[in-house]
């Protein structure tokens, strides 16, 4: 089961405080799922076809309490590789059919959802709740943050993004196969969302793996630092030690400055040791930067006597 599926599963299990709440999921559900159907004399009904038994159960339930409506359960065999079954419920057009799905700001088809319905937080929460339930999907925490929700309707995909706006989440829309796909990518909006719609136990599985994600990543961070800079201390120390060969080609060392015949010394005899190490060794107060500047002092000479002596360093 994805972890989608778990998000969805837990969502269905949520105690709705109202009724308003409960036809607002409805809608928001239906709107993003449903085909309406059809009938003579202005009858109206709606089909819903999805392959998690706990949506079509949660749909059933609400259609059932809030308006008695008969509505007749299909199940098959899956025709894709998964083969997972698909619930398809059906009401079928009738008068009380379409008093139900006006109610439920479903038809006529240019019906929508109107803001006095969101007054409350808790309206809005089923709102998220009914639109994630009929078309959305939320990337397993393991992976890259990712939530979305999905629709044929630029109208509703714009009403998705206004009430997260409500909640201080800053969504975006895109296209997709004509489909409307309205996507949050950053962990703390897919995190908010998941605990305004009530996702609890989701929440903390992807908060668990978020944080672990983020020690690693630290982790990962330091070592790749440390490494880097341990190379370039490697590759310094090379280049340092070839100038000193190639100066003593030259001359001997004994005529060098004895400064600089001082830390030639001291980095020959010491070759895997940092400038701070090599400042150590040295003593009488001298720094890192003042090894350095004499080290470097010593590659110019090299340099003067072989410019290109230390090209393949």
């Amino acid at each position: 089961m994805s972890f989608a599926e778990d998000v969805k599963n837990e969502l269905c299990q949520y105690q709705n405080e109202t009724p308003l709440s409960a036809k607002i999921e409805a809608s928001c559900l239906l709107r993003m799922g449903g085909s309406l159907l059809l009938g003579m004399h202005g009858r109206v009904g709606i089909r819903l076809a999805t392959a998690n038994n706990a949506v079509a159960r949660r749909v059933l339930g609400i259609l059932r309490s809030q308006y008695s409506l008969h509505t007749s359960v299909l199940i098959r065999r899956g025709l894709n590789l998964r083969k997972k079954n698909v619930y398809t419920l059906t009401v079928e057009p009738t008068e009380a059919g379409r008093i139900a799905l006006e109610d439920m700001a479903l038809w006529p088809v240019t019906a929508s959802i109107t803001d006095d319905w969101l007054d409350t937080m808790e309206a809005r929460r089923a709102f998220l709740r009914g639109a994630f339930l009929g078309g959305g999907s939320v990337n397993k925490p393991e992976s890259d943050y990712h939530l979305e929700f999905m629709t044929g309707n630029r109208e509703f995909a714009e009403a998705i993004v206004h009430v997260l706006h409500m909640f201080r989440i800053t969504a975006r829309v895109t296209e997709r196969k004509e489909e409307y796909v309205v996507y949050l990518k950053e962990g703390d909006s897919v995190t908010s969302c998941l605990q305004i719609m009530g996702a609890t136990s989701a929440l903390m599985e992807f908060e668990n793996v978020r944080i672990m994600k983020t020690v690693r990543n630290q982790i990962n961070r330091q070592v790749n630092c440390e490494t880097a800079n341990l190379q370039k201390t490697v590759n310094a120390a090379v280049r340092q030690l070839e100038s000193i060969r190639i100066i003593e080609r030259h001359q001997p060392l004994e005529e060098l400055k004895p400064k600089l015949y001082e830390v030639a010394l001291v980095r020959r005899e010491n070759p895997d040791a940092s400038l701070q190490e090599l400042a150590d060794i040295l003593g009488s107060g001298l720094s890192k930067s003042g090894v350095g500047h004499r080290l470097r002092k010593l590659e110019k000479i090299a340099l003067d006597y072989e410019p290109h002596g230390l090209d393949e360093v």
